[in-house]
């Protein structure tokens, strides 16, 4: 991509409703705040979208100062590889690398995934979130979801075993996936998993602390684990191999596209597998992340449909199938 004109970086907080509220075991929430990256030469202009994360120390007003803070940087040609080591993984650096992707990818003239010489994503079956609450507050809003064929349930510690009886009568015919938020402890982790493993539970995710997982290596796992908050980067993936089954990439951990595609290759030679996840966003979020659910058992890309509305060009979504963008979505 060659050009006398310099790239323009500009980036904002913009805030979506989230339809009724979500809640998992740190908390509840009721709108979605993303930061959008635009990286923008000769008429053209590339977007990110990222969600920072509290609990990684995250806010959005930082995150959005982190990536403006690279202006400079970016009317200078900064290029996608000399972003990895420019910023650190995290939120702020997924919505640039993303953004100069989509650029890249429209100077070409190519779909994202041949500028990048990846398979070309299809439509997969997304799973479907339903919120922590009371068991008779989750069954509910289960049964209303129990025609869907992968169904992520929030977890939260003491009494998860009545919660996920509850779903499973709920929804008798859909895979379920559990996912506990770090909020299970060395006492209650046999015991929750066997509940899980009884109720045909295909996955939990990071049922302990991150950096908190030693347990998970002394115990027989009557089902795959996967890890969530202990995962983010390359770096951390060879520390989990004895306490994990499956790693949960998401690009705003990982800081991108970019490190998120080479994670997932990694995860697949240190013989993981691989969860495609997202925080609660729009479809610009969930765009880049469809070129690496070719690579992953598990699809999670269902943040749009938590939102009372998405943005314009947003994803396709058929039920539980979620197709691959449109280029004047993304890429």
């Amino acid at each position: 991509m060659t050009s006398t004109k310099l790239l323009a970086l500009a980036a904002r907080i913009e805030r979506f409703p989230i339809a009724g509220s979500f809640t998992i075991s740190r908390g509840a929430k009721t709108e979605a705040v993303t930061v959008v990256a635009e990286v923008s030469r000769d008429g053209l202009t590339g977007r990110g979208e990222c969600v920072p994360y509290p609990r990684y120390g995250e806010t959005p007003e930082a995150t959005l100062a982190a990536v403006k803070a690279m202006q400079e940087a970016v009317a200078g040609g900064l290029t996608r590889t000399a972003l990895q080591t420019a910023m650190p993984s995290g939120a702020a650096r997924n919505a640039l690398d993303c953004a100069l992707i989509d650029l890249e990818a429209k100077a070409a003239g190519l779909r994202a995934w041949n500028l990048l010489d990846r398979p070309p994503p299809t439509e997969r079956t997304t799973a479907y979130t339903i919120s922590l609450g009371a068991p008779e507050a989750m069954a509910v809003a289960t049964a209303k979801a129990a025609h869907r064929p992968l169904l992520k349930i929030k977890l939260g510690g003491d009494g998860d075993p009545e919660r996920i009886a509850a779903v499973r009568k709920a929804a008798p015919a859909a895979e379920l996936i559990v996912d506990a938020n770090e909020a299970w402890t060395e006492a209650n982790l046999e015991h929750n998993l066997a509940a899980c493993a009884a109720a045909g539970v295909t996955l939990v995710e990071q049922p302990l602390p991150a950096g908190k997982g030693e347990a998970l290596a002394r115990i027989k796992r009557p089902l795959a684990v996967c890890a969530d908050e202990s995962v983010h980067d390359r770096a951390s993936l060879a520390p989990l191999r004895d306490r994990y089954d499956a790693v949960n990439i998401k690009l705003d951990k990982s800081g991108g596209l970019t490190e998120a595609l080479a994670m997932a290759d990694a995860a697949q030679a240190l013989g993981f597998e691989i969860m495609i996840g997202c925080m609660v966003a729009t479809s610009l979020s969930m765009a880049p992340a469809m070129l690496v659910a070719p690579q992953a058992r598990f699809v999670d890309l269902d943040g749009p449909l938590l939102l009372a509305r998405d943005r314009d060009h947003g994803l396709r979504y058929d039920g539980s199938l979620v197709y691959p963008p449109d280029a004047s979505l993304w890429g």
